[in-house]
């Protein structure tokens, strides 16, 4: 299913959400997930806000500029896999600024977690995912929006090689075949 983020878009996917199958816990994992300067982060706070539920994102887990690949197993046994079984959600960090693991963090199971970022919709989260959401932008604007952020200068010199690893992702399974809604980003 395609839907444009217009005005009221959250209170369509809100519903979306609680119609999705739960988890044997009885919570939903959310997932958005896209390439980089999508808008992913824009729609999934905007979404979790509107759901009243917590917002993780997978950058805080992904171990470093080359750990891309692992996200998907990272956020199953971290973050998935507890959310099902009812359990605290724990994973360790990554601190970005020293390029090594951070604070273990932690969460108490939510009736709804949305998790946003890169890989976050892979086939190895979909057992314990209710809804997957792809969010959507051209490549030139994908590009506009990267080159913009505050933040562009410390992610240029690694911006090939993360392109390289989402659309390997992408190419696994975790590409808008397999979201059951694409957004507008």
């Amino acid at each position: 299913m395609r839907a444009v983020a217009d005005r009221g878009w959250t209170d369509t996917v809100a519903r979306l959400v609680h119609a999705a199958p739960a988890g044997p816990a009885g919570n939903r994992l959310v997932t958005v997930d896209g390439f980089s300067g999508a808008g992913k982060s824009t729609r999934a706070r905007e979404l979790a806000d509107r759901l009243g539920a917590p917002l993780l994102e997978i950058e805080d887990l992904c171990p470093g500029w080359d750990g891309l690949p692992r996200v998907p197993a990272l956020a199953r046994r971290g973050i998935g896999d507890p959310l099902a079984a009812g359990t605290t959600l724990r994973w360790t960090s990554w601190d970005w600024v020293r390029d090594r693991p951070g604070p273990e963090r932690t969460l108490e199971p939510a009736a709804v977690v949305v998790l946003e970022g890169c890989g976050s919709g892979a086939p190895e989260l979909a057992p314990v995912t209710s809804l997957a959401i792809w969010v959507e932008a051209s490549a030139g604007e994908r590009e506009r929006r990267l080159r913009g952020r505050a933040d562009w200068p410390g992610y240029a010199p690694y911006r090939d090689g993360w392109r390289r690893a989402e659309q390997e992702l992408a190419r696994s399974g975790g590409a808008p075949e397999r979201a059951d809604l694409v957004l507008d980003g």
